[in-house]
């Protein structure tokens, strides 16, 4: 499962290369095999107007919910107001177009949690509980939408992958719309990650505590499918680190070539990198994520170009030619994820059974 995960419409912009560049990628992809799924938000968008939606029509309403409630607080952006019918027109012709124009597979919805919460999920409680669910903080308004682009989806493009960035644990997220749930085939396992990270940040070796890993990875809704996943873009992105920089850190820059001595720390981290991900792919969810350059450990931070680091690409970039270096101790990390994919391959440990429950 491959996402490709664009920054807003950055990779479609004109400084990213024509249209035709990314119809090329996506044929590309599929004469590989390679399945591409597209970020797309529906959540929220620019408050921009000269080269956004925002007053479109010189009005504040043109798509969006009129005065504080069209304004997202933290993210600083304009609101969707879904009863409108030039607004489910605008967003359903939206997805077509990805699909009929670009010919890609399926869609990540960016925000859901804050789509479906007046409150945004902003500094609230998450019980768990039905309440919270389906009280009155429950935004019908996107929920139907979520309903009826998933309905839509399904029926014209049986093939279709649709999967939710969605952090509240929302009932029947992931159940077909005509059992009352919001279609969608896949929820990220949010919380996966932010544990791995919590314990590294936090917890000596001998603390961590397996029962408390394995309900985290284990704890979803049965007959819901997951995307488990180690670490993503959230995790990576310059002000935080990898997975392998928070094990092994400044060590990789000296001690990671077969050539230098293996040293403890290097040692250690190898070996929780691995273990990490085989954990994590094995009893996380129903399908896995592996995020670019985690598979073999990628040292450094992801940062795009901006203002703030002088419009550097630096950083926008994964070094793969580490992973082929043979010299290199990367190698091995790479060599365990393509080990993980056989032996899923061979067994089909991610989809067997019951969605969301694993007998030990």
């Amino acid at each position: 499962l491959n996402l490709l995960v664009p920054v807003y419409t950055v990779l479609f912009c004109s400084r990213s290369g024509p249209p035709d560049d990314v119809k090329y990628l996506v044929d590309k992809a599929h004469s590989l095999g390679i399945t591409i799924l597209l970020d797309v938000v529906h959540s929220h968008a620019s408050k921009n107007v000269v080269d956004g939606l925002n007053e479109w029509d010189g009005t504040d309403s043109c798509y969006f919910h009129s005065g504080g409630r069209g304004t997202h607080t933290l993210w600083d952006s304009r609101l969707f107001d879904y009863t409108q019918i030039e607004t489910l027109r605008f967003l359903l012709s939206n997805i077509r177009w990805w699909v009929d124009e670009y010919g890609f597979d399926g869609f990540r919805f960016d925000g859901v949690t804050s789509m479906i919460y007046h409150s945004h999920g902003i500094a609230d409680a998450l019980s768990g509980g039905y309440p919270m669910y389906f009280g009155l903080n429950a935004d019908t308004d996107s929920l139907v939408y979520l309903m009826l682009a998933n309905d839509f989806l399904h029926k014209k493009y049986p093939e279709i992958v649709t999967i939710a960035e969605e952090v509240s644990g929302m009932p029947a997220l992931c159940r077909p719309v005509n059992e009352g749930g919001q279609g969608f085939d896949y929820r990220l396992a949010m919380a996966l990650p932010d544990m791995w990270i919590k314990i590294l940040k936090h917890m000596k070796d001998e603390d961590w505590n397996v029962n408390d890993i394995v309900h985290t990875l284990e704890n979803r809704r049965w007959g819901e499918a997951n995307v488990a996943y180690a670490e993503s873009h959230d995790q990576a992105l310059v002000g935080d680190k990898t997975i392998a920089f928070w094990l092994m850190d400044k060590e990789m820059y000296d001690f990671m070539s077969l050539t230098t001595p293996f040293t403890p720390i290097i040692e250690r981290g190898l070996a929780l990198h691995k273990m990490i991900r085989l954990l994590t792919m094995a009893l996380g969810g129903e399908a896995w994520l592996n995020f670019i350059g985690n598979e073999f450990g990628h040292p450094e931070w992801l940062d795009f170009p901006r203002f703030g680091n002088n419009e550097s690409f630096h950083y926008a970039r994964r070094q793969f030619n580490l992973a082929d270096d043979e010299l290199l101790r990367y190698k091995f990390l790479n060599k365990w994820d393509l080990e993980m994919n056989r032996l899923e391959q061979e067994t089909g440990f991610l989809h067997k059974g019951p969605v969301g429950f694993l007998e030990l």
